[in-house]
């Protein structure tokens, strides 16, 4: 009997054994699983939490790795942990995804959201515009001081920029619509060229459709050199088609258009701020005091307005103006009026 009771007593201690090993096991387990349920929705808890209260701009350099990107966030002053955001990108299946360039982390954004803006590619964004009546000139110097482009066109001339373009034209002045336009930071600024010579494309194939069927102006090239004169010559923009009426009419009587602002842009970096009459009588291929007909390139950029008064002149009988000094011009049909105008609003 006795040694059947050890018999059992051997059985039995293994069977609990196992028993206990099991239930241990059991409640590895479920800790286990308890602590990756509370790791994961702490880690959903992070990524879809606010991460900063200010914006900070950050740079991801060509080439970055998944690590070095997430390093690069954060050591920009971005709120957010390398490591975990990391790991966010490998769970997410994103972290081939991420695209170098300039980015914005705005206040109150997430990691999740961060993540996304990166793959997405949606750059920081800045704001550049040309203005109507500059010239080519002031154009250039405006992108060269704007810190926020790629200066790629500082060692290239006015003629290779404008071959850069495919223009049929060698001249660059008019050849750009004067707007508003969003960049990536770190753009090329020869993005500013092209984008704004295509949109002068689309404008003016826009105005010459609806020009007017009288209109002595053989080209839309010619329809830029008016609006142009248009636009120097207008401080009031109701004045438009009135004045570009006047250029079309001394136009079609083979007067001269006299005037002011294409001797300015002939003269270069000679005019100082003032015109003599040795100026006037100096002839130029931009001086219409001396030459008849329109001037052989633009004088400066051109928004819609100005080239809609070019291809669309008011129907007046006045082949002169002069300004009045509040920005508005006085119009007149003969000569002798004109001089009473002058007398009067200039001397």
């Amino acid at each position: 009997m006795h040694c059947q009771a050890s018999v059992n007593q051997q059985i039995i201690n293994p069977l609990w054994k196992s028993r206990i090993t099991v239930l241990i096991l059991k409640k590895l387990v479920v800790v286990i699983l308890l602590c990756l349920i509370a790791l994961c929705t702490g880690f959903g808890y992070w990524a879809t939490q606010p991460i900063s209260d200010t914006t900070v701009e950050f740079l991801i350099k060509p080439g970055s790795s998944l690590r070095s990107s997430s390093q690069q966030i954060a050591d920009a002053g971005v709120a957010v942990q390398p490591v975990l955001f990391e790991v966010l990108a490998r769970i997410t299946g994103q972290g081939s995804k991420l695209k170098a360039g300039t980015y914005e982390a705005q206040a109150g954004i997430t990691p999740k959201a961060l993540l996304d803006k990166i793959v997405r590619g949606e750059f920081a964004q800045f704001s550049f515009a040309l203005i109507e009546g500059w010239t080519f000139r002031q154009m250039r110097q405006a992108i060269r001081q704007n810190p926020y482009f790629m200066h790629d066109s500082v060692n290239l001339s006015d003629r290779e920029i404008v071959a850069d373009l495919n223009s049929d034209h060698a001249v660059p002045e008019g050849l750009f619509f004067p707007d508003t336009y969003l960049f990536p930071k770190g753009s090329s600024d020869m993005e500013v060229y092209r984008r704004a010579y295509a949109q002068m494309q689309v404008r003016l194939e826009l105005a010459w459709q609806k020009r007017d069927a009288d209109s002595p102006l053989k080209s839309p090239y010619e329809a830029i050199i008016l609006a142009s004169l248009v636009e120097k010559e207008t401080g009031l923009k109701s004045d438009r088609s009135m004045i570009a009426g006047v250029f079309v009419n001394r136009l079609r009587k083979g007067m001269l258009l006299q005037t002011d602002p294409t001797v300015i842009f002939g003269m270069g970096d000679r005019y100082q701020g003032k015109i003599h009459k040795r100026d006037l009588l100096t002839d130029s291929p931009y001086n219409t005091y001396t030459r008849v007909g329109l001037p052989p390139t633009p004088i400066a950029l051109v928004g819609m307005e100005s080239l809609m008064a070019a291809l669309n002149p008011a129907h007046t009988d006045a082949l002169y103006f002069v300004a009045k000094g509040d920005g508005s011009s006085q119009f007149s049909a003969t000569l002798n009026d004109h001089h009473r105008a002058v007398a009067r609003f200039i001397k």
